[in-house]
């Protein structure tokens, strides 16, 4: 493997990683800070690709942006109304609504499973056009997908300190005590879906314009979790900013795994299981390092009984 072959996997997995970062900080905000299960995430991306593809198609790349955080509002609103306000088991309500998405995405497809963006104008190609004389020439999805994913993570770090993005963090801590301190839990939980699924669909509009196509079958929660779970090892702790830039990094690390597992001509079909596999590691990673030390006592013992 030569030297440009290397980087050009990095480059790669940077500018994937970076993209599907946003769903990573999506989970961050629904599952670490107010402690909800959010299973619409594949629903959602897809969504948020399918409505900015199809506005993007229709000739404005930047209003895409826009209308695909818009459509991931409402998915987050639907989903949190069936928590709070129709007794919903949150798990439950994530597979209702994506379960739901699919259709709705099929709909905003036009009826197809795909939409091709070959000759569709980009903020991609925009900022290719833009950087094409300047030392960033070729780095143009990366220069987008880094300014989108500072973007978020500048919004959250400031978001999670304001009295409301207090109140969120508190509404995941103990529902119960917040809501003795005269803090509506319900809207907190509304308003934290509705914001983490408009990353989500950022995501997956951002990642539909660098593909320059739209897949139903986009599938994203195992990466995003696997992601989340790395990232939380490397820089679980700390303050918002570190965690943060650690669920950057878990998911430009999980997509640097998949892309090389891709480089080694790896089945298709096999990629779901590196991803399960991923996962796992990212689970037990941290529980078997605790345990290692009374693991190597009993191996020891063992050797010594023998």
């Amino acid at each position: 493997m030569t030297i440009a072959t290397i980087l050009s996997l990095g480059e790669t997995a940077l500018k994937l990683g970076l993209i599907c970062s946003l769903t990573v900080l999506a989970l961050f905000l629904s599952y670490s800070m107010l402690n909800v299960c959010d299973l619409s995430t594949d629903g959602c991306f897809t969504l948020g690709a399918a409505v900015g593809a199809a506005v993007a198609v229709s000739g404005h790349p930047f209003l895409s942006i826009f209308a695909a955080m818009a459509a991931g509002i409402c998915s987050g609103f639907v989903t949190a109304i069936l928590q709070t306000k129709l007794g919903v088991d949150s798990l439950l309500a994530g597979i209702i609504v994506n379960t739901a998405l699919y259709s709705v995405n099929i709909a905003v497809m036009g009826g197809s499973s795909l939409i091709n963006m070959n000759r569709t104008e980009t903020v991609f190609s925009m900022m290719k056009e833009t950087l094409k004389s300047t030392p960033l020439k070729g780095r143009g999805d990366i220069v987008v997908a880094f300014i989108a994913v500072a973007i978020v993570i500048v919004f959250l770090v400031f978001f999670l300190r304001t009295r409301l993005g207090l109140a969120i963090r508190a509404t995941g801590n103990n529902a119960d005590m917040v809501k003795s301190s005269s803090i509506n839990p319900v809207f907190t939980t509304i308003v934290g879906l509705c914001v983490a699924n408009s990353f989500t669909a950022l995501s997956g509009c951002l990642l539909s314009q660098s593909q320059k196509s739209v897949d139903i079958n986009i599938g994203m929660v195992t990466i995003a979790l696997a992601s989340l779970l790395i990232g939380g090892t490397i820089l679980g702790r700390g303050g918002i900013f570190v965690r943060a830039v650690g669920m950057v990094l878990g998911s430009f690390i999980f997509r640097l795994v998949y892309t090389v597992a891709l480089r080694f001509n790896m089945p298709a079909f096999m990629l779901k299981l590196v991803s399960s596999v991923i996962v796992v590691l990212a689970i037990s990673g941290p529980y078997l390092k605790k345990q290692w030390p009374q693991i190597k006592r009993r191996m020891t013992h063992r050797k010594g009984v023998q």
